[in-house]
């Protein structure tokens, strides 16, 4: 039986456990989280158009959490649905004494809800996941043991070993030319650079938070944050699912948005990596065409080889100059 196959035959356990009362639910974990303190992990899971099996998911994350030892929020945000996935969160948040249901106006991508619901969360370790069934979010207590176990690291991804989006063919290429640019710009190996499942310190991602675009790209972003800053990233294989429902992954538009998002943020922490070889190469490049004008042609060197140097001339002041910036920065 495939990991999609035993997904879907899972979901209907967990549909069934949604039909507890609260009593039995309260009764359960009511000795989990002290008065006086917040929770232990905090669990943002954005939602837009997932109501055929958002609560499922719910159920599944919140068994999970139940059996582990540790103490939760989990704080689903609906963006702006246009079918019933609000109505059927409230449902649910009557029978979950961990769900906290939160309702968006407008529709502000994954991204936004990420980020509000980081800065909103009581938890000292935040869990980002999706609601579509595709990750095996019953490993949630898993990457927060990790991080409970082992205060050196800072973020725990789950690595995804198969894909299963829409748009393969386009998708593995595009993902593993991305992947290895920002291996290259950060130094690092990474397994999965845009895993929608991970867990890491509220404290140390608070100073990225302002840096998250509202899309897909948040995890990237999130990913080269830590990395860039010498924070200890580790990764676990995951298996990924179908998802269900519509994907809402538009190809060309994010897998642009992605690159960018590489760019920049490589920019933001170390222009050096971006800009640094580019310089050299024109500088390079230039110098050769230099002494090749002077061989061929004594005393004279072309127009083209002298606007070659100047510009990786130029491009190498301003490597310097945002690495000055860069470091001149107060500290975050």
């Amino acid at each position: 039986m495939t990991a999609t196959d035993q997904r879907q035959a899972q979901a209907a356990d967990w549909a069934a456990q949604a039909t507890a009362g609260p009593a039995e639910l309260a009764g359960a974990q009511a000795e989990r989280e002290p008065a006086e303190q917040g929770p232990y992990a905090s669990i943002v899971l954005p939602c837009h158009n997932e109501e055929g099996h958002v609560v499922a998911e719910v159920a599944r994350i919140c068994a999970a959490m139940d059996a582990s030892e540790f103490d939760y929020e989990l704080v689903a945000y609906d963006d702006a649905s246009t079918d019933g996935t609000l109505a059927r969160l409230r449902e649910a948040e009557a029978r979950y004494p961990r769900l906290r249901v939160v309702a968006f106006r407008r529709n502000g991508g994954s991204g936004t809800v990420r980020r509000i619901g980081t800065q909103q969360a009581r938890g000292q370790i935040v869990v980002w996941t999706d609601a579509d069934m595709s990750y095996p979010n019953e490993r949630i207590p898993e990457l927060v043991a990790m991080l409970a176990d082992q205060p050196g690291i800072d973020q725990v991804v789950g690595a995804r070993t198969s894909e299963e989006g829409t748009h393969k063919l386009l998708r593995v290429p595009a993902k593993w030319f991305i992947r290895k640019l920002a291996e290259r710009l950060t130094g690092e190996q990474i397994p999965d650079l845009n895993s929608g499942l991970r867990a890491f310190r509220r404290e140390v991602a608070r100073p990225y938070l302002r840096l998250l675009p509202p899309g897909f790209s948040c995890v990237t972003t999130i990913t080269i944050a830590f990395l860039s800053n010498q924070h200890d990233v580790r990764y676990v294989p995951i298996e990924y699912a179908k998802r269900a429902g519509r994907s809402k992954f538009h190809f060309a538009k994010d897998a642009y948005r992605y690159i960018l998002q590489v760019l920049r943020m490589v920019m933001y922490f170390n222009p050096l990596k971006v800009l640094m070889p580019v310089a050299l190469a024109l500088l390079g490049l230039g110098t050769a065409k230099a002494i090749y004008d002077v061989v061929m042609h004594p005393v004279h060197v072309a127009d083209d080889t002298v606007l070659v140097f100047v510009s990786g001339l130029i491009v190498a002041t301003l490597a310097l100059l945002a690495d000055l910036i860069v470091r001149s920065r107060p500290g975050e």
